[in-house]
């Protein structure tokens, strides 16, 4: 199967989690390509200052994989400078939040799933 950047979901979220601005999320994945496994694998591109709010998961967890720019980490409290090549896993009953730093947009792979 093969699904071209026309065929996939973008969508511009604004204040997501109760974030700044907007994200755009591309979807790679349909929900029946997760086969009951997950519900969110994409690209994220956040502009400089906005960002998606701080928020727990509940019954699953999510990873960050940095492609471009600087992120503001918020993980269980804790602030982390995240760049490129860098992972971020929010698990289970975890928070964090997410902020684009720098003058360039943020880019990073996201996957979420089921616990």
């Amino acid at each position: 199967m093969i699904r071209t950047y026309e065929e996939m979901l973008i969508e511009d979220i604004e204040s997501l989690k109760g974030g700044k601005g907007f994200v755009r999320v591309i979807n790679f994945f349909n929900q029946e390509d997760f086969l009951g496994k997950g519900r969110l694998y994409g690209k994220s591109v956040i502009k400089p200052g906005h960002s998606i709010g701080y928020h727990q998961h509940s019954g699953d967890q999510e990873a960050y994989f940095i492609l471009k720019g600087e992120a503001k980490y918020i993980d269980n409290g804790k602030e982390i400078c995240l760049k490129p090549g860098d992972l971020a896993i929010c698990k289970d009953g975890d928070y964090h939040s997410i902020e684009s730093i720098g003058n360039e947009d943020l880019e990073y792979i996201m996957l979420i799933l089921y616990s």
